[in-house]
């Protein structure tokens, strides 16, 4: 046995010397074919475009005195230096969805644009017109004169399982088409990073950097399952392995609203929500931990309408089971307004179907994003949104017991809110003195506001006086 066990390791050390000049030879067949999507590449790359946008902006006067005739005396009385004109451009990515010169790119590419020019993979530009733009879900129509373009054909997201390989392609920092390949790391994710409000991204380690944004994100059968949107970075920098895309069954219903009426018509349901949990589920009767709770309901609201009450939870819309808020609002909003849904529900631990004929989300409620597809004004004046102040949230956020209010759910980064100082977790107690504890008490509080508002806000269990201007 000894003998064998020399004759192995001498073997073995005889065919580590053989290969110690280079690296080991591939164990692969004779003649075995290489993975490679080369072919769908070819296929796929030419229908994917650079977007490249302009605007003008004033430079800041850098002297705003010389306009007084006072200050020009004393300086020779010469006429004062007027603001230059400086031009922003931006760099993004398209996908051409019809041959006639449809392109699908991200809103936040051509925002604020006042010239588009789009290139083709044929080294062509054309010149581009806005057909209609979402910013709630990030994404815009862009149209080129031009006819028998090739195209991107959309796969049905849903279908989308983590682990699926995936590629993006791009024009990633200017660089020129790349491909990068990846896998779905994850589905329906919501990052709060943008001002986009309707999120479900696909999550994909696939390298995405800037200028890949409205860029395709395809299956291994060439089809378009996404469009690249963000990235998310510790530093503001490159790729870290964490970007995600816009499923594309969203893209088409956006989309199609778009080309068809250059808007979107979202429908809502009229109530507030908070995620379920455990400790939450018991305390509503619930055998098990499912569903969104209903923290308030608005009145005269479709939700109040069809009979459903401030503690019910919603468990299905339509027969699909509801997991989450994000999961439901984003439900609600893909059907058209005046559509009647049925929405099953838990009340005191006994299960029942409500119809819910759903009214239109107004355009300023959804780019506030609030809960449940049934934002209220008072908050999307300040570009907030809030949800209900519950023993729960009280507990989490280290407050009182007893303390009442509202909690800011979401904020815009340049909206009156987040100027005057705002933060998600903030507890608005009173409005111009007046203490509110729902989004509606609210909304009828800033109804009756001036040019500028009051608000008492806890932080952290220290209150404070903020004053601030809504946008009207």
């Amino acid at each position: 046995m000894r003998q064998l066990c020399v004759l192995v390791l001498a073997a073995v050390a005889l065919t580590s010397c053989k290969h110690s000049g280079g690296p080991p030879e591939p164990r692969v067949a004779p003649g075995a074919p290489l993975i490679s999507y080369a072919d769908m590449v070819d296929h796929v790359a030419p229908a994917v475009v650079t977007v490249r946008s302009e605007r003008r902006v004033r430079a800041p006067q850098q002297f705003p005195f010389f306009d007084d005739p006072f200050f020009r005396q004393f300086f020779g009385g010469g006429a004062p230096r007027r603001p230059q004109t400086q031009i922003q451009r931006g760099l993004g990515s398209g996908v051409i969805v019809q041959a006639d010169g449809h392109i699908l790119t991200n809103h936040h590419v051509i925002d604020g644009a006042e010239d588009i020019k789009v290139d083709l993979g044929n080294r062509q530009t054309y010149s581009a017109k806005l057909v209609g733009s979402d910013p709630p879900s990030d994404l815009a129509v862009l149209k080129i004169s031009a006819g028998g373009l090739p195209v991107l054909q959309l796969a049905d997201s849903d279908k989308v399982k983590v682990g699926d390989v995936c590629l993006a392609i791009g024009n990633p920092l200017g660089i020129g088409e790349s491909v990068t390949a990846g896998i779905i790391s994850a589905k329906g994710r919501a990052t709060g990073i943008s001002d986009g409000s309707f999120q479900d991204f696909l999550q994909t380690d696939a390298p995405i950097n800037q200028g890949n944004s409205g860029g395709a994100l395809v299956n291994t059968r060439g089809e378009l399952i996404g469009i690249n949107s963000q990235i998310l970075s510790p530093n503001g920098g490159g790729n870290i392995g964490i970007g995600f895309a816009i499923p594309s069954n969203m893209a088409k219903t956006v989309m199609s609203q778009l080309i068809g009426k250059g808007k979107v018509n979202r429908g809502m349901l009229g109530v507030t929500i908070q995620p379920m949990t455990a400790d939450l589920a018991q305390g509503l009767g619930l055998k098990e931990t499912r569903g969104v709770a209903v923290s308030s309901v608005s009145p005269g609201g479709p939700a109040e309408k069809a009979g459903m009450k401030q503690g019910d939870v919603i468990l299905e819309v339509n027969g699909k089971r509801v997991n989450d808020p994000n999961e439901l609002r984003n439900t609600i909003a893909a059907i058209s307004p005046g559509t009647e849904v049925n929405v099953k529900i838990a009340r005191s631990g006994a299960e029942q179907e409500l119809k819910v004929k759903l009214a239109e989300l107004d355009a300023e409620t959804a780019q506030a994003g609030s809960s449940g597809g049934g934002g209220e004004q008072g908050a999307a004046t300040l570009g907030i949104g809030v949800v209900p102040l519950t023993p729960e949230l009280a507990q989490e956020l280290g407050l009182r017991r007893g303390t009442q209010g509202v909690v800011i759910q979401s904020i815009e980064p340049d909206g009156p809110a987040a100027q005057a100082g705002l933060q998600p977790g903030d507890v608005i107690q009173e409005v111009n003195r007046q203490p509110v504890r729902t989004p509606q008490e609210m909304r009828a509080a800033f109804q009756k506001s001036g040019n500028r508002t009051l608000l008492l806000v806890n932080r952290q269990g220290r209150t404070q006086y903020v004053t601030v201007a809504p946008s009207r």
